[in-house]
C-alpha cells in the first residue's frame, strides 16, 4: 500500500506526452482527468493501446468487441483533447512481455518524440488494497520502462531506423498511472467532470460489466477525493513518477 507521505506536483515543464497502455479504458480508470488538464493547457498528448480490448466483454465475441471497443476509445480520447490514437494489435488478455512488444512501444516512442511517457501500473497490486493487477497491465508497464532506453539507442531494434524512426532520447519522465506507490499527483479540480465523461464513454464495455462496483463513472469521484487527501484536499490523479 501507498505511505501517508505527501504527494508532489507533477512535472508541467514539457510539451509532448505519449500514453502506452494495454486496453481501452486503461486510462479512462486512471489518467484521463490530467490527460484533460494537459490538453486545456496547449500540451500534446498522444494514446497507444497495445491491444483493442477484444477479450474485455464477456457477452460479445472478441471480432464485435474488438470494433465496439476502438470506437469507444477514440470517443473516449475525444472528450479529454487526444485525437490521435494507435492500436498495436496485441492480444487482448495474453499480452507477453518480449522483443516484440518493446519493440513496438519503441516504435512508437520514436514516432511521437515525447518528453513525458504515462503508463500503465507494473506493480503486482493496486492502491488500496490486495488486489492482484493483471498480468496485461504488468507486462505493458514493464516494456513500456524498457522500450524508453531501447528508443534511445540507435543500435536496439535497428530495423527502425531502416523504417525512418531515428532514436529518441528526449524522454524525462515515466509516469505510472494507479500506482500503489504514487509519488506525485495532478489537481483536477476543473477536469473532474471531463474524466468522467471520458470513462462513460466506454458505454458497451460498462453495461457488460453489470452492477460491478467499477460500472458506475462516478466512483472516479471517490477516487480523486482519496487522492486529493494527501495532496492539498483537491480532486487530484496520482502518479508514481520515474526520472530517467
Amino acid at each position: 500500500m501507498a505511505d501517508s507521505a505527501e504527494l508532489e506536483i507533477m512535472p508541467g515543464d514539457w510539451n509532448r506526452a505519449l500514453a502506452v497502455v494495454a486496453h481501452p479504458d486503461d486510462l479512462e480508470y486512471g489518467g484521463a482527468g490530467a490527460v484533460a488538464r494537459w490538453t486545456r493547457e496547449g500540451k500534446s498528448v498522444v494514446y497507444t493501446l497495445a491491444t483493442r480490448g477484444e477479450a474485455g466483454i464477456d457477452g460479445m465475441a472478441p471480432e464485435e468487441s474488438a470494433v465496439v471497443r476502438e470506437r469507444e476509445q477514440i470517443a473516449a480520447a475525444r472528450v479529454v483533447g487526444v485525437d490521435t490514437v494507435e492500436f498495436l494489435d496485441h492480444a487482448d488478455g495474453v499480452i507477453e512481455y518480449g522483443l516484440p512488444l518493446r519493440r513496438d512501444i519503441a516504435a512508437a516512442i520514436r514516432r511521437h518524440r515525447p518528453e513525458l511517457v504515462i503508463m500503465t501500473n507494473h506493480r503486482d497490486t493496486w492502491p488500496g488494497g490486495p488486489w492482484l493487477n493483471m498480468a496485461d497491465h504488468r507486462n505493458v508497464g514493464l516494456a513500456t520502462l524498457d522500450a524508453v532506453r531501447d528508443a534511445a539507442n540507435r543500435w536496439v531494434f535497428r530495423e527502425l531506423i531502416d523504417d525512418g524512426l531515428e532514436p529518441w532520447d528526449g524522454v524525462r519522465w515515466v509516469a505510472a498511472v494507479a500506482s500503489p506507490q504514487a509519488t506525485h499527483a495532478v489537481d483536477i479540480t476543473d477536469t473532474l467532470d471531463l474524466a468522467v465523461d471520458s470513462l462513460r464513454e466506454h458505454r458497451a464495455y460498462l453495461d457488460g460489466l453489470g452492477d460491478a462496483s467499477m460500472a458506475d463513472p462516478s466512483f472516479l469521484r471517490e477516487a480523486a477525493a482519496e487522492a486529493g487527501v494527501r495532496f492539498g484536499g483537491v480532486p487530484a490523479c496520482e502518479f508514481e513518477l520515474f526520472p530517467m
